[in-house]
């Protein structure tokens, strides 16, 4: 009989009471997490640790009135490397970010981020991960580095060639299955150099590593891969050179330099007009699509801020108008997307082409774009933007690709390709647990192997999970799955 796991025990540090309470909400007993204290201040969180026993990780707030979140975070790591600390920030000042990552802090959530980034946050934490978004990282780290004596590198001898190239990777984003890939050697490996590595440089944990790769000139943001550049479209590069990717991390790059699209609601706000090409987007709603119920104290005045920087980082070598690919019209802002190569529109593209082949009869061939358009995505769509306007595109572009692959596995059973459905369906069921269609498409992909007893497991995990986190029972096509199952030497 499996043991089971012990929840996540968490102390809450925010001097909002409210803030407090909905992180009590999200952080839920039934979904595996324990509040083992709380208090308002950093000054009381040596006491509120006492009282609490073992505690996994530390949410804690950056601004504060008494001791705020990077002294606090400072005096804690002074003491040792646990608990770990996830930060809480609104990202509108990334000399703060900076400050609580050298503190100690092995990650950050923007406090109106959807639920389910805390969540995965504080998991990856307790697991002894670090929480970053590399390019943000690598921004704020880089704006606000160090002396500029700190950017000589290790000194000579102190790390291993393999080392050096470890510590580059993790300072990259990379995990530890794709620098295991890179150098040709094994997670363990891989682990093993990390574990070495640490006392030699004097950082406690793999977040301060990638502090110190960034401190020490091993990555620098736009240079030595620390953001790879989309999948380039089979089209011709457009002469602009300008090009953006939304499905993931919200990118950009100018031919082959990578840009710094500056603090993530600036880059909200860049989403904002870049997914409605052509169309005059006014200050309100701009307003509200990035900041929702909660606009900035200044008001509507941050909007033409905000403009102003992101044409001066788009503008092309040369380029003297004033407006660049953002203009302006009467009441608002309008995104010119002519010339402009934007990844959504190679998925769509691509989409188009899987469809004319499954219409003419050619199923692998449709197969192959749907597998294409699939390989656009770099991870979740817009991951780590703030606001109304990125959370519904987040949730459109994340069910597009559910569908995808939906569509594609239909056409690799047709082909009895029953080992790549498998493989994709159940790495995305495991995401998505609720999502009913993948599980009927899964169970109908393990029966057609002759895998029946693994189709039925499928069905009582999800119909479980139906039950307990959502109060509902599986619908009729996966009752219907299930029906076709238990039918003896049933394999379509």
């Amino acid at each position: 009989m499996t043991a089971a796991v012990p929840p996540v025990r968490v102390l809450l540090v925010d001097d909002q009471e409210l803030v407090r309470s909905g992180l009590r909400t999200i952080l839920r007993r039934r979904d595996g997490f324990v509040i083992a204290g709380e208090c308002a201040d950093g000054a009381g969180v040596p006491a509120a640790l006492a009282a609490a026993g073992e505690v996994d990780v530390v949410v804690m707030d950056l601004r504060m009135r008494e001791v705020d979140g990077i002294e606090a975070t400072r005096r804690l790591r002074a003491t040792g490397p646990r608990p770990p600390v996830l930060a809480l920030t609104t990202f509108d000042d990334d000399e703060l970010l900076a400050a609580a990552l050298r503190a100690g802090a092995v990650g950050y959530v923007l406090k109106d981020s959807p639920a389910e980034d805390l969540i995965r946050a504080v998991r990856a934490v307790a697991a002894g991960e670090a929480w970053l978004d590399v390019a943000v990282t690598g921004r704020v780290l880089t704006t606000y580095r160090r002396a500029s004596g700190d950017l000589t590198g290790p000194p000579p001898g102190l790390l291993t060639p393999r080392e050096l190239d470890v510590l580059t990777a993790v300072g990259r984003g990379l995990s530890d299955a794709e620098i295991a890939l890179n150098c040709t050697v094994s997670e363990a490996t891989v682990r093993g150099d990390l574990a070495a590595m640490y006392p030699k440089l004097g950082v406690r944990d793999r977040a301060a590593a990638i502090v110190y790769a960034f401190d020490h000139g091993l990555v620098v943001p736009g240079r030595c891969g620390a953001e790879p550049e989309p999948p380039r479209s089979a089209e011709p590069e457009p002469l602009s050179g300008l090009r953006f990717s939304v499905l993931g991390p919200l990118r950009a790059w100018r031919g082959p330099r990578a840009l710094d699209l500056g603090p993530v609601r600036q880059q909200a706000l860049l989403a904002g007009l870049v997914l409605r090409p052509g169309v005059t987007v006014s200050t309100a709603e701009l307003l509200d699509g990035v900041w929702g119920l909660e606009p900035p104290g200044t008001g509507g005045r941050v909007v033409p801020v905000y403009v102003h920087r992101l044409r001066k980082c788009l503008r092309a070598a040369g380029e003297h108008t004033q407006d660049s690919v953002i203009g302006s019209d009467r009441g608002g802002y309008r995104f010119d997307g002519e010339g402009v190569s934007l990844d959504l529109k190679e998925l769509e593209a691509r989409i188009a082409d899987a469809g004319t082949a499954a219409r003419a009869g050619d199923v692998a061939a449709s197969v192959d774009a749907y597998a294409g358009a699939l390989g656009l995505f770099r991870g979740e769509p817009l991951a780590g933007l703030p606001g109304p306007f990125a959370e519904g595109e987040r949730l459109r572009l994340t069910e597009r690709r559910l569908t995808l692959v939906q569509d594609k596995a239909v056409l690799q059973l047709r082909l009895e390709r029953t080992d790549d459905a498998i493989a994709e369906l159940s790495a995305l069921l495991a995401v998505h647990p609720h999502r009913e269609p993948l599980a009927v498409l899964l169970m109908r992909a393990l029966r057609a192997a002759g895998r029946r007893a693994d189709a039925l497991a499928v069905y009582r995990r999800v119909r479980d999970r139906l039950r307990l986190d959502l109060e509902v029972e599986p619908g009729p096509d996966l009752d219907r799955e299930l029906r076709t199952a238990l039918t003896p030497d049933s394999r379509r």
